[in-house]
């Protein structure tokens, strides 16, 4: 069964050559962009990635990247068999080569949707790749001295400030981790040995955050220290008062920043995904409306296009089997040379 046929008198094919020439062109330069979003994303989350715990997000930048490369070959083609298209004489050459290339431009088209997809469902494994990440940067922000974790704490700082943010998930996170290294600490104060002692891991826990924390938007003198401590404070509630330091979690606000980019960089590879598939359709248009031209002395007489020569589930598997009669074969010499028996030994 015939999908979508159409009729295309010969002024009709010129301008669809036409027009398909000038709209691949934008595909071209739309894939450039794909490709530099690709980039700008890879980039953001490199800058990021000593508070990740692993690169799983990073699936999303690669792919953007490889499908804007792949676009800009797509339609270079699509505009070089464009230009043949107005030549019935010269559009028979690409014969051989336009199923293998719908093949391969429908497979990268695809896969520029699963990057849009990707760029909205990825939300779960950023937070707990970032969850990890931010813990195990706060609990060797003390390090400086460590070879590895010397600029950690620096890193934490930076972050902390830029996103105007305090903790993972709050400010109490810092109260949970010895966060000043033994070198700054006074072991003959009765204060600090007492706090020691307090805890059965032997740490020195406070209920104060660094300095980062801070903000100075606050109209009060910083409250880093002795938070929860109302008597230490003068005119201060733990409880009630808006305290003076970043309320918001760095994971929330690392989070809430990806994801709006993603979230940007995903509308605008959707949009070039309809682009690149108005494409590969129109060119599929084009092409079966040329070929019913092929061997006819009147080259201006009308003909008829169609997106599909059969249905769909047919055509797909016309394209499958190939591969599967490959990999099923494959798989055979595999397994024989599996069960053939080695040399006798005696």
């Amino acid at each position: 069964m015939v999908v979508m046929k159409m009729k295309f008198p010969f002024q009709k094919r010129v301008k669809l050559a036409q027009g398909l020439w000038l709209l691949s062109w934008c595909a071209t330069v739309a894939g450039a962009t794909t490709f530099t979003l690709g980039c700008l994303l890879k980039t953001e989350l490199r800058r990021r990635a000593e508070v990740m715990d692993n690169t799983d997000i990073h699936i999303v930048p690669n792919t953007l990247m490889i499908v804007g490369l792949a676009s800009l070959g797509i339609n270079y083609f699509a505009s070089k068999i464009c230009q043949d298209a107005l030549d019935a004489g010269r559009f028979p050459r690409w014969k051989d080569f336009l199923k293998p290339y719908f093949a391969v431009s429908c497979f990268f088209t695809v896969l520029m949707l699963l990057a849009v997809i990707m760029s909205y469902a990825m939300k779960g494994s950023l937070e707990s790749s970032l969850k990890a990440g931010l813990r195990n940067g706060i609990r060797f922000y003390k390090d400086t001295d460590t070879p590895g974790r010397c600029f950690q704490k620096q890193n934490i700082d930076r972050l902390q400030m830029e996103f105007q943010c305090c903790g993972n998930t709050d400010f109490r996170d810092w109260f949970e981790v010895q966060w000043i290294s033994n070198r700054y600490l006074d072991f003959s104060s009765k204060e600090v040995k007492d706090r020691i002692k307090s805890n059965v891991d032997g740490r020195y826990l406070v209920d104060g955050v660094p300095f980062s924390c801070c903000n100075p938007r606050s109209p009060r003198p910083c409250i880093q220290y002795r938070l929860t401590n109302n008597s230490a404070h003068y005119n201060y509630d733990y409880q009630t008062e808006e305290l003076n330091i970043y309320l918001r979690g760095c994971r929330e606000a690392l989070v809430n920043y990806y994801m709006g980019l993603m979230n940007t960089i995903g509308a605008g590879v959707l949009s070039v995904f309809l682009l690149q598939a108005s494409v590969l359709v129109s060119l599929r248009f084009l092409q079966t409306a040329m070929e019913a031209v092929a061997g006819k002395e009147n080259t201006e007489i009308e003909t008829e296009g169609y997106l599909l020569e059969k249905g769909v589930k047919e055509t797909m598997m016309e394209y499958l089997n190939p591969v599967l009669t490959f990999l099923l074969l494959k798989n055979q010499v595999q397994e024989g040379e599996e069960t053939t028996p080695g040399p006798a030994t005696t």
